[in-house]
């Protein structure tokens, strides 16, 4: 995932709109997410567009840990999103974990799903946004 020099650079994360409509999100290596940054991140996911929903794509790779409360806040159950689905690209054992809880344990209030590629995901966000 390429990360434009417009991308916001927030503590854990590099997020952006994409010129194709679908929101990007990449994980800094290493990082160690705690509430304050998904939320810090989920403020600019949605600034995008204020008057329509739009897809996320959010590279996990080289995730290192992500606490509960930042998990149960990234399902947006319960809160107010622009979002209206998540590719998660993964490939490490900490990122599948993080994919996992995503579909699994609390589930998410819109489509997710988990990829090995960027291809694959950004073709399905496309056809959920058509």
């Amino acid at each position: 995932m390429n990360i434009p020099e417009t991308a916001h650079n927030l503590t854990c994360y590099f997020t952006w709109m994409g010129e194709d409509g679908i929101a990007r999100t990449k994980v800094k290596p290493g990082s160690e997410v705690k509430l304050e940054h998904a939320q810090e991140n989920s403020v600019v996911v949605n600034s995008f567009y204020i008057d329509r929903k739009y897809p996320l794509l959010i590279d996990a790779r080289g995730i290192r840990s992500i606490s509960r409360d930042a998990r149960n806040f990234f399902t947006t159950n319960g809160r107010q999103t622009n979002t209206l689905a998540f590719a998660i690209i993964i490939d490490s054992s900490v990122s599948r974990v993080v994919g996992n809880f995503f579909l699994g344990i609390n589930k998410p209030a819109v489509p997710t799903k988990l990829f090995l590629d960027e291809p694959n995901a950004v073709e399905w966000l496309r056809k959920l946004k058509e």
